[in-house]
């Protein structure tokens, strides 16, 4: 008798009794497939991005589609975000109505699963590695902080954890 085989066990991506749904802000990073560099026109050995260079064709439909997100989902607003080489960064909130209810909201998962859609529909491939991470902002200086990492993470490529030369 032969024993079967076992796959390995995967950790899980999030929570496991966390609403995705639920107003809160969100911190996404949401990586290209082997964190191929296609998403900036060039990446060299500068210490930071120059003001000057340009994103991709594909780094213009990543944009574009980002920007779409509160078209699709109005309870969405991506506050901040940035595109790198082979990764975005996104800081996605899920808003509730005037009087504090939640709106009728997508889940975390659904947003990115369309943003990825979108951008694989128009290049007509996929540039992504499957899944994403998140992260729950929970209070007012964490926000504050990742708004900062996102704003100052283009002129440190060079020393980011997903940094590929």
């Amino acid at each position: 008798m032969t024993n079967p085989v076992r796959n390995p066990v995967r950790k899980r991506n999030r929570l496991p009794d966390f609403d995705y749904s639920t107003p809160n802000a969100y911190f996404l990073t949401i990586c290209t497939a082997q964190r191929k560099n296609l998403l900036w026109d060039a990446v060299g050995a500068t210490i930071g991005r120059p003001h000057e260079l340009q994103l991709s064709p594909a780094g213009e439909i990543v944009q574009a589609a980002i920007a779409a997100i509160p078209e699709h989902y109005p309870a969405c607003v991506v506050e901040h975000s940035v595109i790198m080489p082979n990764h975005v960064h996104l800081l996605l909130r899920i808003r509730a109505d005037e009087n504090g209810r939640p709106m009728v909201a997508p889940t975390v998962s659904t947003v990115v699963a369309q943003m990825k859609g979108v951008v694989t529909k128009r290049l007509g491939r996929s540039i992504w590695q499957k899944g994403f991470h998140d992260h729950i902002v929970r209070t007012e200086n964490d926000f504050w902080d990742i708004w900062q990492y996102i704003e100052a993470n283009p002129f440190r490529w060079a020393e980011d954890s997903l940094y590929t030369p």
